[in-house]
């Protein structure tokens, strides 16, 4: 049975804003590489603060101080927002320490290894079915990380703790029944007091990066809230017009776009080791793909029955 008319255009349109949303996180390396003389830590206090202000925004253009209320009063909800805050303010400080120490090809390894680690998180965590294809993939991307733990003489930090912190900003965000932004709000505001401290006493013993002697510099960090929620409101209005699976297929747009600026940009070196490891994460994907497509093909010849 084909899909009503009016849902393929809706469909188009949820995957154009899928490829902007991932084609922007995959960019943004450039973006942080401009500033990268700036301290990761402070780039990710500037992105969380003009981030709540533009979100505060979006949040009042569209009526949600109502909903952000009952949020901020609900001790289950604030409580989870407040740990996923953490998580993803340490992701987005790992990052941008990874561009500016040249060890993009890293990161991008960590963003490959994600999904893995989402399906591993899914049975422990929530019970879900390991079947040999999936449990396969799990192996592979192990197998990865044990090759560069080796090359490296140690573990691929970068990688290990960009996919854990946004994978188990996943796991709870999942748990957490708010809207993406609203609860993208929540967090940066549940930051905001720290980040204002902390910028005082940068300021106060005159480290703080944001300067009315370098202009450019204050627009690019001004900017940082801007490049922050506007990818994220893309890939909300992505997930609610597009099927998870092509958004799935969709989310390896991102790390192929920063692996490819890392190698031809940032001249970091693709090694034998490099094309190991990546070989095993690109084999793991594979083998889940395979299996999503075999499950498919069976569905319809149980439908055809």
């Amino acid at each position: 049975m084909n899909p009503p008319s009016s849902a393929v255009p809706d469909e188009r349109i949820g995957i154009g804003f899928g490829i902007l949303a991932y084609g922007i996180w995959g960019v943004l390396p450039l973006y942080w590489h401009v500033i990268a003389d700036v301290p990761p830590v402070q780039i990710t206090a500037f992105r969380i603060l003009f981030c709540a202000v533009f979100l505060a925004l979006v949040a009042a253009a569209r009526g949600r101080f109502s909903r952000l209320a009952f949020i901020l009063t609900t001790p289950s909800l604030f409580r989870r927002l407040v740990l996923t805050a953490m998580l993803i303010a340490a992701n987005w400080t790992i990052y941008v320490y990874a561009i500016s120490s040249g060890q993009l090809v890293e990161a991008s390894l960590g963003y490959y290894i994600l999904p893995l680690l989402s399906i591993a998180l899914g049975v422990l965590l929530f019970g879900e079915r390991l079947s040999r294809f999936r449990l396969a993939a799990i192996l592979l991307a192990a197998g990865a990380v044990t090759v560069q733990t080796v090359a490296l003489g140690r573990l691929p930090w970068i990688a290990l703790a960009l996919a854990l912190s946004f994978g188990f900003y996943g796991y709870f965000r999942k748990l957490t029944e708010v809207d993406p932004l609203d609860g993208l709000l929540v967090e940066t505001l549940v930051l905001l007091p720290v980040v204002l401290g902390v910028m005082i006493y940068w300021g106060l013993a005159g480290r703080l990066a944001f300067t009315l002697a370098a202009p450019q510099r204050d627009l690019m960090l001004t900017g940082a809230g801007l490049v922050t929620a506007v990818p994220l409101t893309l890939f909300a209005a992505a997930a609610r017009r597009i099927r998870l699976s092509t958004l799935g297929f969709l989310q390896y747009l991102s790390p192929s776009i920063s692996l490819v600026i890392a190698i031809l940009l940032f001249g970091e070196a693709f090694t034998l080791v490099n094309a190991l490891t990546f070989g095993c994460v690109w084999s793991a994907l594979l083998l889940v793909a395979a299996e999503g497509q075999v499950g498919r093909l069976r569905a319809r010849r149980l439908a055809g029955e």
